[in-house]
């Protein structure tokens, strides 16, 4: 039977090759470099709670590389975005999925001028800052966006998709086209990704980083072993011995989280499945000032006129819409995992 066969050339008798390009600009995808960083990091079980505004000024560094789960309407860290804005970081780099209602606060704010985005509207706003050249847009798309995550996650330098390739976005993005080496045909690469520091808002987590997400996710737990830093927003903080309880039900272990931050209402104006919903109409304010070329007013009222996201839920939002947002939530996502 082996005789029938076909010899499998040996890699002197076969040179992998390139077939096209795309021109956008990409990351340094070295998982050496990434390995050396975090065989440096402590892993102790060590108390890491701290406000927002403290995570944000000790992990986030003008230049840094963001990525976050998910978005701003769907557990997003909404909270921890608006301190980024609110302490003025500058020359960030911006990844992820359904990612531009975040970039278009952040760009409006001066503090992102490069994007990796998965799925692109933007607004005025946005696209005057492209042609004014003060951003930078690379395409992709959200599925190969998770790829990218996932391949750091794996400690890869690359990653073949089966999609990208012959379309315009390719041509803007990190991709390449080789020829298979097990096929002979077409296929698409695209540059794993090492972000310096993941946002990611959790339904609970203790105070060491053991956090728990309940009902649908993208990316959170490939976020968080691909990424350099990782700080933590939570619903809830719980007790270690509930997480010890039912050790099953934890998605990012305490390693590989720098900072947790007791968030309450932590993805508003978004909903944080099974404990409230979004505020719609918050949701029309905020895609209306996109649309509208409106997003510094925006700004001005929902993050530079106040000095917290607790200042801001009590004087811009207030008990009753919480409570009422709480009310309209769809399934209670903790039920039945108390101890």
């Amino acid at each position: 039977m082996a005789d029938n066969l076909e010899r499998v050339p040996t890699v002197a008798e076969k040179t992998l090759r390139i077939l096209e390009e795309g021109q956008g600009e990409y990351s340094l995808p070295d998982p050496d470099v990434f390995r050396e960083w975090t065989a440096r990091k402590d892993r102790a079980m060590r108390p890491k709670l701290m406000t927002a505004q403290e995570a944000v000024a000790r992990f986030v560094a003008d230049g840094d590389y963001i990525v976050w789960e998910t978005n701003y309407f769907q557990r997003g860290p909404s909270a921890l975005i608006r301190e980024i804005i609110r302490q003025r970081k500058t020359r960030l780099w911006a990844g992820g999925k359904f990612t531009w209602v975040i970039v278009a606060l952040l760009v409006e704010a001066g503090c992102c001028d490069r994007a990796d985005m998965g799925f692109f509207v933007g607004g005025p706003g946005v696209t005057r800052a492209v042609v004014e050249k003060r951003l930078k847009v690379y395409e992709y798309s959200n599925l190969v966006m998770a790829a990218r995550l996932r391949a750091g996650a794996m400690g890869l330098s690359f990653i073949s998709v089966r999609s990208l390739g012959g379309t315009d976005g390719f041509k803007y993005s990190g991709a390449k086209i080789i020829e298979d080496p097990y096929t002979g045909k077409p296929t698409v690469i695209v540059p794993a990704l090492y972000p310096d520091v993941a946002l990611i808002h959790v339904h609970q987590a203790d105070q060491y980083g053991n956090a728990r997400i309940f009902g649908t996710t993208i990316t959170d737990v490939e976020s968080a072993l691909a990424s350099r830093k990782v700080i933590i927003s939570a619903e809830e903080i719980i007790n270690t011995e509930e997480i010890r309880h039912k050790p099953g039900l934890t998605k990012i272990p305490y390693y590989l989280v720098d900072a947790v931050v007791h968030q309450p209402f932590g993805a508003y104006p978004g909903e944080c499945p099974g404990m409230y919903a979004s505020d719609t109409e918050h949701v029309a304010e905020v895609l209306g000032a996109i649309y509208n070329d409106k997003v510094k007013e925006y700004l001005d009222k929902w993050v530079y006129s106040v000095a917290s996201e607790e200042q801001m839920l009590v004087e811009r939002v207030g008990l009753n819409k919480l409570k009422e947002m709480q009310r309209r939530a769809t399934m209670v996502a903790t039920e039945g995992y108390r101890s």
